[in-house]
């Protein structure tokens, strides 16, 4: 069944900390205080655009959502669950703080339909925490995964990378910890510099340098590896382009580009490709897979095409087949070397990249 979203943002309404990567105005597009007749509106005018068999989700994104007055919280999800009392949304989600979690707030959420709950992590290194000044120490994420967890409402938790202090073996540690928690999903967001955060005094003051394109997505890679190993579900990669989310508007620097996620999976493709072809003599490679993969293997600007070129004095190309999404098969001069699924490959780059 088709998953479809409506968003509703609560820009910074109810956090508690300005973190130093912050400006949630920005982040979301949106700078008013949300409210039900809102959140009706926004409801209301997504409905008609949404396939009828599609399993429907309303989802407070944006700020700290149990951080909120509780009397608040209570009128924006009473709006929702109208909705799924109707039985037209199956799903409601909030984002927040994984220091405004606690019995009382998760009773109350659970009763007006809330099912999924994503914590705001972002790292579980201590001193990333602390140069971050998120406010609170990762015991606590531990804690507030738990509680949720035996409230029985899903579980989803939120890293970034590169945050100040922060290395690859640190985002490797909060990824392999995040597999303990066994989340419902996870999301994963480059560290980028917005205007008017601390992160944009800092990076001025020279005392931050935020990790460029190439690195960003060296990290990344590694960490979908690991969770695609444990069966979790990464459902962002990068953060979602707006009108202002957007390099020379209000994004001053970092890893930024608007299909951040196919730069990843494509440069894994050419990681796999690579270890298929190297110490063999070819001078032809031809990638046979669905219509959608087609750019993944080229990559961004041909960067693939260049580097199988570069490296082997070998032409490669990609090849559109009737055969699923999933699915990839790999000619060397003409012959089939290799076919295989997706799931595998991901089993055989978790070796390469010896994680």
């Amino acid at each position: 069944m088709k998953k479809r979203i409506i968003p509703i943002f609560v820009p910074h309404q109810g956090c508690p900390h300005d973190c130093i990567f912050c400006n949630q105005q920005k982040i979301t597009g949106v700078c008013t205080t949300v409210t039900p007749d809102d959140v009706r509106d926004i409801i209301e005018k997504c409905l008609p655009t949404i396939d009828p068999d599609a399993s429907v989700e309303i989802a407070f994104f944006g700020g700290s959502f149990t951080a909120i007055d509780p009397e608040i919280q209570k009128s924006l999800l009473a709006v929702a669950k109208e909705y799924v009392d109707k039985g037209v949304v199956q799903d409601i989600r909030m984002s927040t703080r994984p220091d405004c979690i606690d019995d009382e707030i998760l009773e109350m959420v659970k009763s007006y339909g809330t099912t999924i709950i994503e914590l705001g992590v972002q790292s579980l290194d201590e001193n990333v925490l602390v140069d971050s000044v998120r406010g609170h120490s990762a015991r606590v994420v531990y804690k507030s995964a738990e509680l949720i967890k035996k409230h029985e409402i899903n579980l989803g938790l939120q890293m970034m990378v590169g945050l100040p202090s922060d290395t690859e073996e640190k985002c490797i540690y909060t990824a392999k910890e995040f597999i303990k928690m066994n989340p419902f999903c996870v999301r994963i967001y480059p560290t980028l510099v917005i205007k008017e955060t601390g992160l944009e005094r800092l990076l001025e003051s020279g005392e931050y340098k935020p990790l460029d394109l190439e690195k960003s997505i060296s990290i990344v890679k590694k960490l979908l590896v690991l969770y695609n190993m444990h069966n979790i579900n990464v459902i962002r990669v990068g953060l979602q382009a707006t009108d202002d989310i957007q390099e020379g508007k209000d994004v001053v620097a970092g890893p930024y580009h608007p299909a951040f996620r196919e730069l990843v999976e494509s440069e894994m493709i050419k990681d796999y490709i690579d270890s298929i072809i190297s110490g063999t003599d070819v001078s032809e490679i031809k990638i046979g897979v669905s219509r959608k993969n087609i750019s993944k293997v080229i990559g961004n600007k041909k960067s693939n095409v260049q580097y199988i070129r570069n490296k082997y004095n070998a032409s490669m190309k990609a090849v559109e087949m009737d055969i699923s999404d999933d699915m990839m098969l790999i000619y060397a001069d003409g012959n089939l070397v290799k076919k295989i699924d997706i799931d595998s490959i991901y089993r055989e780059l978790y070796k390469i990249y010896e994680l």
